[in-house]
């Protein structure tokens, strides 16, 4: 059962949206899919029992037939390029770039389009015109270039920036990256974070939905509890709904 106390403030802000006559869109991304395992089993149990449609960002120079196979049966599912081998680039003392402007742009480029060539082929109905950059970084040079290659949309972490690309991002990252402890985030934070995000939104009038952001192959009990309990609490709410990007885009 979800701890009331902790909970309330996000229970207390959906009802200032539904006060207000507004529904907040949310959606989940999840990073680094490459292949079947115990942990993206998990993920797709935990969607599926909530009716949380959820976009998966492969890995394409790591992506195979089984990966494919594995969520071809899985509704409301779709898959995005996360860059190409997930390789950083950029020398050491700056933050890790696989699409950054450490090589040519012709030879990025190339590979975005083999990139998006092969989760096309692999997740054919299933896979979304989306360019999730590794580690959420993107040389801005280059994004003039994506629609050519197929891409309408850039999804990234935190707020939208003016781009010739439409933009669907993620703005709560359920990781702790940094420090000591690597896990998952303690859940009082996730879910101040998250009231932020909504308070935001509707203080402004605002539309834009609001991005999660999980990695199965890293999650401890934490993450995994509270994605449970997030999408218990949530589903419990009129004024909100997990909308698949496909919907979103």
């Amino acid at each position: 059962m979800p701890d009331a106390d902790l909970w309330r403030p996000l229970t207390a802000e959906l009802a200032r949206w539904q006060d207000a006559g507004r529904v907040a869109d949310l959606w989940l991304r999840d990073d680094d899919a490459v292949e079947p395992s115990a942990a993206i089993d998990r993920l797709l149990a935990l969607t599926g029992q909530a009716a949380v449609p959820i976009t998966l960002a492969a890995i394409p120079a790591c992506s195979g037939r089984a990966l494919a196979e594995r969520v071809a049966a899985e509704s409301g599912l779709g898959v995005a390029v996360h860059g190409w081998s997930h390789q950083n680039h950029a020398p050491d003392g700056e933050k890790k770039q696989e699409l950054g402007p450490h090589r040519p742009a012709d030879a990025v480029l190339a590979e975005l389009a083999d990139a998006k060539i092969i989760i096309d082929s692999l997740f054919t109905a299933q896979a979304l015109p989306m360019l999730v950059p590794p580690w959420n970084r993107i040389d801005p040079a280059l994004l003039p270039a994506l629609p050519g290659l197929g891409f309408t949309t850039l999804s990234v972490f935190g707020k939208a920036a003016p781009a010739p690309i439409a933009s669907l991002n993620t703005h709560v990252d359920v990781m702790i990256w940094r420090g000591e402890r690597k896990g998952g985030k303690e859940h009082a934070a996730l879910v101040g974070e998250i009231v932020a995000a909504l308070a935001e939104r509707r203080e402004a009038g605002s539309v834009e939905p609001i991005g999660l952001l999980s990695h199965h192959l890293v999650h401890d009990e934490t993450a995994w509890s509270f994605l449970q309990v997030l999408f218990e609490v949530t589903n419990e709410a009129a004024a909100c709904r997990w909308m698949a990007a496909r919907e979103l885009m």
